[in-house]
């Protein structure tokens, strides 16, 4: 269980360095205090979000099942994640979004074979629910980060007018 905290905490890092590394480049006044504080914050939302995509895709089954599915639910595994953090570690813009999202769709995909057997869903029904999983929580996430970034925008402005 460690070993698995650990990677899903290396991959929110990793995620968000992915994100906040071009916009520490692009502004160069940020101090180093503030891009670690961004850097520990994203990681550990990120590596929240990744905790959640399994425990969501579950939630998901058991709502399009008509009954109670007989697993105990869906967890990470060490094998399952390990590419997830694979995915992050390739989330730096420059070294390939296609890449990427293409290791998403291949951790997503490994994510269906455990739910639909735990379930009992059937193969791409699993893939669904773990597919509307993860595309839900990368829509609410970067809706909060969006209004982060407006509502830091809104206050760096009346702190210099």
């Amino acid at each position: 269980m460690s070993l698995v905290v650990f990677l899903l905490l290396l991959a929110g890092v990793s995620e968000a360095a992915g994100r906040i590394v071009p916009l520490a480049v692009r502004r160069p006044g940020m101090s180093r205090p503030v891009v670690a504080g961004l850097l520990v914050a994203g990681g550990l939302v990120e590596a929240a979000v990744f905790t959640l995509w399994p425990l969501t895709a579950w939630t998901l089954a058991e709502l399009v099942l008509s009954s109670e599915p007989p697993g105990a639910g869906l967890a990470w595994t060490p094998d399952l994640v390990a590419p997830l953090v694979l995915a992050a570690v390739l989330a730096f813009p420059l070294l390939g979004p296609l890449l990427h999202l293409l290791l998403f769709v291949g951790v997503g995909a490994g994510l269906a074979g455990p739910l639909a057997a735990a379930t009992g869903l059937g193969w791409w029904g699993a893939a669904a629910c773990v597919a509307v999983a993860g595309a839900g929580l990368g829509v609410a996430v970067e809706a909060v980060r969006r209004l982060v970034v407006r509502i830091s925008a809104t206050e760096g402005r009346e702190s210099t007018a």
